[in-house]
C-alpha cells in the first residue's frame, strides 16, 4: 500500500513538474514566452483599434496568469511604429459606451422570490444585469516605459531576427524565424516587448499596463499570425474606432466573430486624444479562437456596407403590478371575492324565502 501512494505522489510530482518545465506560448499578436522554467499563459487580449484611413493606433493590454517573473513577445507592424504607454481608463470608458440595454419582461404569475415565495411584496426576479544580426537587424529605437523594455526593430533576415532577439534579452520560440518570416518578405517592421516588473519578486499576474502603437497604414489590419504559436485557447475582444462600422474580412481560423456593438459614439475625455476630440463609429468585436494552431494570417477589417447601430438588449423578469400591488394578487383577490359575495347573495335569498309568510287564502 506505502509502495502504491508513494508512485502516485511522484506521478503527481512529475506532472506538475512537466507543466511548469513547459512554457504556455499565447498572445494574440504574437507569442508570449516566460523567462526560465515559469509559466505564463495570456487568458485574454482587449486591444483598441483606431483608424482614421491613413494612421492606426492600437491600445492592447493583456490579462495574465502564471508565476513568470519575465516574459517576452513580438508584435510585427507594416510601418515604422511609435510605442508608449496607453491610459487603461480608455477600457473602462468604452465598457460603459458598449453596455448592453437592460430591458424588463414583465410576467403574471409569481416566482421564487416574489410574494408569497418571499417576505416581500413586489418583490423582482433576479436579472441577467514575442547568429549575428548586425548586418540583418536595425535597431530603431529602444525604450523603458514603466515595466516594459520595447525595442523597435527592422530585418531582412527571419534567422538574424531571433539571434537578435536572444542576445539581448527576448527568449522567443525556436519556431520564431518560420512563423516571421511571411512578415520579413513583405517588408514589416516589429515591436518587440520584455515584460520585466520594476518591483523586485513581483510576478506577472492579471490585467497588465496597455501599450499604445501608432504606425501609418492605408488598411486597416490587426496583426494575429503569431498567435498561432500559442498552446491554449485564445479570446480577443477588439473595440474598433473609425468613421463608420467595420468588420473583419474573415475569421481567420477562429469562430465567427461576434459583433457586440455598433454606434456613433461621442468620446469622453480618456477616448478623446485617439479620436482628436472627433465623433467616431464604434464596432466592439468578440472572437474566439479555439484552435491557435489553425490561424493562418491577419485580421484585416473593412466598412460594412451599412452603418447599422446595434446594442445587446439583456431581459430581466419583472411581476407585473397595479399600484406597487402584483396583479395576480389583485385578479385572484378580487375573483375570490366576487365568489364570495356571491355565495352570500345566494345564502340570503335562500333564507329570505323559508322565513316569508305564507300567502293568505280567500
Amino acid at each position: 500500500m506505502k509502495r502504491r501512494i508513494l508512485t502516485l505522489l511522484l506521478a503527481l510530482l512529475a506532472t506538475q513538474l512537466g507543466s511548469l518545465i513547459s512554457p504556455a506560448w499565447a498572445c494574440g499578436c504574437g507569442a508570449m514566452i516566460p523567462d526560465g522554467q515559469s509559466r505564463i499563459g495570456v487568458s485574454r487580449e482587449t486591444s483598441v483599434v483606431r483608424f482614421d484611413g491613413r494612421t492606426e493606433q492600437i491600445v492592447m493590454r493583456f490579462t495574465v496568469g502564471g508565476n513568470a517573473k519575465q516574459a517576452a513577445w513580438i508584435m510585427p507592424v507594416p510601418t515604422r511604429a511609435t510605442v508608449e504607454l496607453g491610459d487603461p481608463a480608455v477600457f473602462g470608458e468604452l465598457q460603459s459606451a458598449t453596455r448592453p440595454e437592460r430591458k424588463a419582461r414583465y410576467y403574471f404569475w409569481p416566482r421564487q422570490g416574489d410574494w408569497p415565495f418571499s417576505s416581500s411584496i413586489g418583490d423582482a426576479a433576479a436579472g441577467a444585469p514575442p547568429r549575428d544580426a548586425a548586418a540583418s537587424v536595425g535597431v530603431v529605437g529602444r525604450e523603458q516605459l514603466g515595466d516594459f523594455d520595447v525595442a523597435r526593430l527592422t530585418a531582412t533576415d527571419p534567422e538574424a531576427l531571433r539571434g537578435w532577439l536572444e542576445s539581448n534579452g527576448f527568449r522567443l520560440p525556436d519556431t520564431l524565424a518560420t512563423e516571421v518570416k511571411p512578415y520579413v518578405d513583405q517588408g514589416w517592421e516589429y515591436v518587440a516587448v520584455r515584460l520585466a516588473p520594476r518591483e523586485k519578486g513581483r510576478t506577472l499576474y492579471g490585467t497588465l499596463d496597455p501599450l499604445r502603437i501608432r504606425f501609418d497604414s492605408d488598411r486597416l489590419v490587426y496583426p494575429m499570425r503569431l498567435s498561432r504559436m500559442a498552446k491554449t485557447p485564445q479570446s480577443l475582444g477588439l473595440y474598433v474606432l473609425a468613421d463608420h462600422r467595420m468588420e473583419p474580412v474573415g475569421r481567420i481560423g477562429g469562430d465567427a466573430p461576434e459583433v457586440t456593438f455598433a454606434g456613433r459614439i461621442t468620446p469622453d475625455r480618456h477616448l478623446a486624444p485617439l479620436t482628436d476630440g472627433k465623433d467616431a463609429f464604434l464596432t466592439a468585436i468578440d472572437q474566439e479562437f479555439p484552435e491557435p494552431g489553425r490561424i493562418d494570417g491577419d485580421h484585416e477589417l473593412r466598412a460594412t456596407a451599412a452603418d447599422t447601430p446595434y446594442r445587446r438588449t439583456v431581459y430581466y423578469g419583472l411581476i407585473r403590478e397595479v399600484g406597487g400591488v402584483p396583479a395576480w394578487l389583485l385578479t385572484v383577490g378580487g375573483g375570490l371575492l366576487l365568489v364570495l359575495l356571491g355565495a352570500v347573495f345566494v345564502r340570503r335569498r335562500r333564507t329570505a324565502r323559508r322565513v316569508s309568510p305564507e300567502a293568505p287564502t280567500a
